[in-house]
């Protein structure tokens, strides 16, 4: 059955190839039942660590385990990851090129409804594209998170998989795969504006393409989820076809998929481009739908970039 949200995906995914490599292992920092992932202890208690509340020494403990030819996973909250551990990201499992896999849970503000602003995480992203050498992967839902996370067993070096709340609903059918390294084209009107997103807000971005299609405007709509490596010839192609970009994404608008798609307008096909995101701001608590809304990713907001971007708002 294809799991119903972004943690069981993980769980799922896990599991797979678990079975498949004995190899991949565990590392819980007190986080086994935020992924679902009491399966996996039951099943390979030998393969299983719980280290506690205790991110950076979990990522110095996964870089260990790496050197001696394991393959860790580790997931916990993104920010305990990327922010309270990014020295022992970029030092001792970035910069050896270890082969560690980070899970990064409650990505994006939408992930605090039930724990409030402290469990927000939306600088995760900008935070690890600027250290290099590390896959980045920001999958839309729970059967493209388990994809994500089969694909990963195969890339060298480190990987950071973004998942959502465990509250996310299904967007792609579940026999679509996915794709490290290329953009998705989700839907395809014309050639009036281009949309890029990626994670469970792809579903809206979607909807403002409805929106405008509605109101006689052709657009495109694709999903970048492999961050790094980024599918900068893709991107591009769509760029210069289209001329008018948005991007939508549960992020700071600084150094995530925004700022990426800036970079390449800049340095290779120069266009009119809006930012659909968290604008340089703390969000408060709340639930996710009203938290989206509130903070520059409701449907109307994202129709109206386009708008402006075509002339018409």
């Amino acid at each position: 059955m294809p799991p119903d949200s972004t943690r069981a995906g993980f769980s799922q995914g896990l599991m797979e190839i678990a079975a498949a490599n004995d190899r991949v292992v565990f590392v819980s920092t007190d986080s086994l039942k935020v992924l679902r992932a009491e399966s996996f202890a039951a099943r390979w208690p030998d393969r299983f660590f719980e280290l506690g509340i205790a991110e950076q020494q979990g990522v110095d403990f996964c870089a260990g385990l790496a050197a001696s030819g394991l393959i860790p996973y580790i997931a916990t909250y993104a920010g305990f990851l990327t922010m309270r551990a990014c020295e022992q990201i970029r030092t001792f499992i970035a910069y050896p090129k270890l082969k560690v896999r980070l899970v990064g849970v409650n990505g994006g503000m939408a992930g605090g409804q039930r724990e409030g602003v402290t469990h927000q995480f939306f600088e995760d992203i900008g935070i690890l594209r600027t250290i290099p050498g590390i896959t980045i992967l920001a999958p839309a839902d729970g059967a493209q998170v388990k994809k994500a996370l089969i694909a990963s067993a195969d890339i060298n070096g480190p990987v950071y998989i973004r998942i959502g709340s465990g509250a996310e609903e299904r967007f792609f059918d579940p026999a679509i795969p996915f794709e490290v390294g290329t953009i998705k084209t989700v839907l395809d009107y014309g050639d009036d504006l281009v949309i890029f997103s990626y994670g469970p807000v792809i579903s809206r971005a979607a909807a403002a393409l409805e929106t405008l299609r509605r109101e006689g405007f052709r657009g495109v709509l694709a999903e970048a989820a492999s961050l790094r490596p980024l599918d900068v010839p893709g991107i591009s192609a769509l760029i210069h076809r289209c001329g008018k970009v948005v991007t939508v994404e549960d992020h700071q608008i600084n150094g995530g998929l925004g700022s990426a798609v800036a970079e390449i307008i800049a340095e290779k096909c120069p266009a009119a481009l809006i930012r659909c995101g968290l604008e340089d701001r703390f969000p408060e608590s709340g639930y996710a739908d009203a938290l989206l809304d509130a903070y520059g990713l409701s449907v109307e907001t994202i129709a109206g970039a386009g708008r402006r971007l075509l002339g018409k708002n």
